[in-house]
């Protein structure tokens, strides 16, 4: 199997072909904050590019985030991260590059073989931990360090994605009472939206090292709210762990920050238990083993070549060209040929602007007698009118500057100061209509006693709205009772166009939610022209007669006029 196809995807129509200097040459996946791509420096090393999806790049305190969150990935320097190497968060759209790491994710390499031996979760784990220690130190804290932020390189693991990591002296950007990160691999303290440490981090390793070791989370599947549970209030079950990692990952996921192991403490146990070969440098051959086939990394993207207008090779002579005369041998007859020539040029130019003028008068002057004529023809009534000539045109331009003739200066016929030619203002516009604006909405909840509007205000705490979240006895949906709802199946970074293509032909107002997941984007029509899309971020339907299940997400609303 070709791992290659998987990982790099062909360009769309609607992908960039440059960004901010950088040839792009794949994609390599979509998120929420936006699309990734495969590109190269100046040098040919490969990099990730992170373009911010449009309708974020609007949002003001989106750009103010993510340019504090750039200002401190910067400061992480470290064996075992993926280097941010160049930004600009004040583009258009904002974007990001960092080293591309040639490997597949944690999630991706357990998904394909299944859990990891213990000699590789020992190398994972210490190489993590070395990464976070550098991240640390740069004064930020992960706070989403999953199996899916960790790749594996043939020389270690690679800890990636800062895109919601903050400055750990900056204040949280999210709303009050909720928690940013992934569910099933939170502390107890970030899924109860307490303080947020440096220990936060070291638990979320020991979910992360158990998930490699068991091939599933710890804390179990099912709804988040079920997870977030478990996590603050039992105790996690490590009997089906390998004896030899239970020693640490209990040590990791204590309950109380202050009582989990240090970066420093995790990395000398992991290098005891390794002996000899924590000196080889890049691990033991089972762990290449675990990274698979090796993937061939496109190559970089030419510049395009320039194109020739001119022939390269002189072609014949023809019988009518121009014979080619010699350059005069002394210096006295090239400036006397040069004298020559400007004089002739500068006659050329005179005598053509000369031309010019004349015949622009003359046009213009031929377009004021057809407009007046056309003024007297169309004010005189009755089938015997006049052929127009200097004579009538002058008598016409005498009476209507006068007043007593047919037409007045309040007729219909506008007056101007050339002829009565029509004025600028009456002519229609040209201008074409502008492009719908976005509009975010980054963090929304929706359960059985709110709703959502199209129009502002959106949140709602009343069931008013045009998006209800409603649940029967065993299933939740979404139901409205103004505006078309469907659910996108293609690939993640909907756009306005992809909308409005889902949603042609579409009618139905209600959309169960049994089909949808993390990440599921989902179309709303209003009869206004409106078009919002939904991308959920938390969906727990499982328990709809406990009374606790909701649905998060972040909604982007093109308003038609």
């Amino acid at each position: 199997m070709n791992h290659a196809t998987e990982v790099f995807q062909p360009l769309q129509a609607d992908d960039p072909l440059l960004v901010g200097g950088y040839r792009l040459a794949a994609r390599l996946g979509a998120g929420g904050m936006g699309r990734v791509y495969l590109s190269h420096t100046q040098g040919g090393r490969p990099v990730a590019i992170k373009v911010v999806r449009p309708e974020l790049a609007d949002d003001p305190d989106f750009r103010r985030r993510f340019r504090r969150e750039v200002e401190a990935a910067r400061r992480v320097r470290g064996a075992y991260t993926a280097e941010l190497i160049d930004a600009d968060a004040d583009g258009v759209p904002p974007w990001l590059a960092t080293l591309y790491v040639p490997g597949p994710s944690l999630a991706e390499a357990v998904a394909r073989r299944g859990p990891l031996p213990v000699p590789a979760v020992l190398w994972l784990v210490a190489g993590v931990a070395e990464a976070l220690q550098a991240i640390h130190g740069a004064g930020i804290v992960h706070r989403d360090l999953k199996p899916s932020n960790v790749l594996l390189a043939a020389d270690g693991p690679r800890v990636i994605d800062f895109g919601i990591s903050l400055a750990s002296d900056a204040t949280s950007h999210t709303a009050t009472g909720s928690a940013v990160g992934t569910p099933s691999f939170m502390a107890p303290e970030q899924a109860s939206a307490g303080e947020i440490t440096a220990a936060t981090d070291v638990f979320a390793l020991g979910q992360t090292a158990a998930f490699a070791a068991l091939g599933r989370p710890l804390y179990g599947d099912g709804p988040s709210v079920s997870v977030l549970y478990r996590i603050v209030h039992s105790a996690p079950d490590l009997s089906l762990l390998p004896e030899q990692l239970r020693p640490l990952l209990s040590r990791c996921l204590a309950a109380d920050p202050e009582e989990r192991a240090t970066l420093s403490e995790i990395v000398a146990w992991c290098r005891q238990r390794l002996g000899g070969d924590a000196d080889a440098g890049a691990g033991p051959a089972v762990w290449r083993e675990v990274m698979g086939p090796q993937v061939t990394v496109p190559s970089p993207v030419p510049d395009p070549t320039p194109v020739h207008t001119l022939p390269l090779v002189a072609r014949p002579r023809s019988a009518w060209s121009p014979p080619v005369r010699p350059l005069p041998a002394g210096p006295d007859e090239r400036r006397a040929r040069r004298r020559r020539t400007a004089l002739v040029t500068a006659a050329v130019v005179t005598t053509g602007a000369l031309l010019l003028t004349g015949l622009t008068w003359s046009v213009r002057n031929a377009a004021d007698r057809f407009s007046d004529w056309a003024a007297d023809a169309s004010s005189t009534p009755g089938p015997a009118t006049p052929t127009p000539s200097s004579g009538s045109t002058r008598s016409s331009e005498s009476a209507r500057s006068s007043g007593s003739g047919p037409e007045s200066p309040s007729a219909s016929t506008p007056k101007s100061g050339s002829g009565g030619r029509t004025p600028e203002a009456s002519r229609p516009s040209a201008t074409a209509p502008t492009a719908p604006q976005a509009t975010p909405y980054p963090v929304l909840w929706l359960d059985e006693k709110n709703s959502l509007s199209i129009k502002e205000p959106v949140r709602r705490k009343d069931r008013k709205g045009d998006i209800r979240f409603v649940c029967g006895e065993h299933s939740c949906a979404l139901e409205s009772d103004t505006s078309v709802i469907t659910l996108l199946y293609s690939k993640p970074g909907a756009t306005l166009d992809s909308c409005r293509l889902a949603l042609t032909g579409a009618d139905s107002r209600r959309l169960p939610l049994a089909a949808a997941a993390a990440g599921s984007e989902i179309c709303v029509k209003h009869p206004s022209g409106d078009i919002a899309l939904f991308v959920i971020q938390v969906k727990s339907t499982a328990l709809p007669k406990a009374g606790i299940s909701f649905v998060t997400g972040e909604m982007t609303v093109w308003r038609a006029g």
